[in-house]
Order: structure tokens, then C-alpha cells, then sequence
């Protein structure tokens, strides 16, 4: 009997969890408005932090969110990784229609979110905030103004290839449980 393992959803669970522990540390996008930073957003699906003039601030409700979404991708890494190397028992499929849509979600919510945003603010405060960049930004009827900047960081595109293995190994399911064909005798 040949063991069968999806390397694919192998790797994909492997990452999703390495993810999970890079982003409790490094941001996915990173904010800073003032020269020096007076205002500092760090933000990951599973981590977000906001300061104020060096004081932290504390928003539960964003927590809570931050705690939903680690225990989600960390749910879809284990049992992602269970599946890879159990992809033909009976319960294997649903394992994976469970596992393999977290990442994804996450990666588009979390872009979606940053579109956003922006959108939001600058309808409502007239500042055209940048997603990726630097600009310097005025509201209207103001003669103050401040220099902004905000930067994509590295586990954001980590994140998307981890997003892409879990879609893979969705996508090479099908070729790694067909039955091996048996040599002629």
C-alpha cells in the first residue's frame, strides 16, 4: 500500500501556521503620520496596534477581532496539515473545504479593508490617505498639515503565497486520491 500525502496542502499548513507567529510580530501594513512619528498603526489580521505620541491605544473590539482571526488560521493550519497527510480517508475532503478558504479570506478581507479605509476617510475628512507611500496630507480649509506614510510589509506577501498554496491544494485534491493504477500482470 502506497501512503499518499498532498505536499501542496503539506506546505500550505506549514506556512499558514509560520504566518500566524511572523504576524503576531511584524505587521502587514505598517502607518506612521508625523516627522517624527506622532501617530504609529501597525496592523495584521492577527495583531494591530495604534499609538498615540508614544501611548498605546487599546481598542477591544479590534482585539477580539485579532483573536477570531488567529484562531481561525490556526484551526486551518492544523487541519490542513491533517489532511495532507491523510488525503484519502473518508473525512478528508471536508478537512479540506474547511481548511484551505481561511487563508484566502483573510488575505482578501485584509486588502479589501485597506481599500477602505482610505475610501472611508477621505469622504468624510477630505484626506487622501495612501495605501502605499508617502504623501504629505492637509484636510480641507486647514493650514496645518502632516507627512504621512504607510508600507505593505513582507508577511502581507508571504501571506499571499500562503493563500495561493491553500488554493493549490484545493486545486491537485483530485489528482492526489485517484487510485494508482495497478501494473499488468
Amino acid at each position: 500500500m502506497q501512503i499518499k500525502i498532498n505536499f501542496i496542502a503539506l506546505a500550505a499548513g506549514i506556512s499558514s501556521l509560520v504566518l500566524i507567529a511572523i504576524s503576531m510580530f511584524v505587521p502587514w501594513w505598517q502607518f506612521t503620520a508625523g516627522n517624527p512619528a506622532n501617530v504609529q498603526v501597525n496592523f495584521s489580521p492577527v495583531n494591530f496596534s495604534l499609538s498615540h505620541s508614544g501611548v498605546g491605544v487599546a481598542i477591544p473590539l479590534i482585539l477580539a477581532l485579532n483573536i477570531a482571526c488567529l484562531l481561525t488560521l490556526l484551526a486551518s493550519g492544523i487541519v490542513l496539515t491533517i489532511y495532507a497527510v491523510q488525503p484519502t480517508k473518508p473525512f478528508s475532503k471536508q478537512l479540506l473545504g474547511f481548511g484551505y478558504k481561511k487563508p484566502l479570506y483573510t488575505v482578501v478581507a485584509f486588502a479589501a479593508i485597506l481599500i477602505v479605509i482610505p475610501l472611508i476617510v477621505h469622504a468624510f475628512a477630505g484626506i487622501s490617505l495612501p495605501i502605499n507611500g508617502s504623501a504629505t496630507v492637509a484636510p480641507p480649509g486647514s493650514n496645518g498639515s502632516a507627512y504621512v506614510t504607510s508600507a505593505l510589509q513582507w508577511p502581507f506577501y508571504f501571506a499571499i503565497v500562503v493563500a495561493g498554496l491553500s488554493v493549490a491544494a484545493k486545486l491537485v485534491h483530485g489528482k492526489v486520491v485517484k487510485p494508482t493504477p495497478l501494473p499488468p500482470p
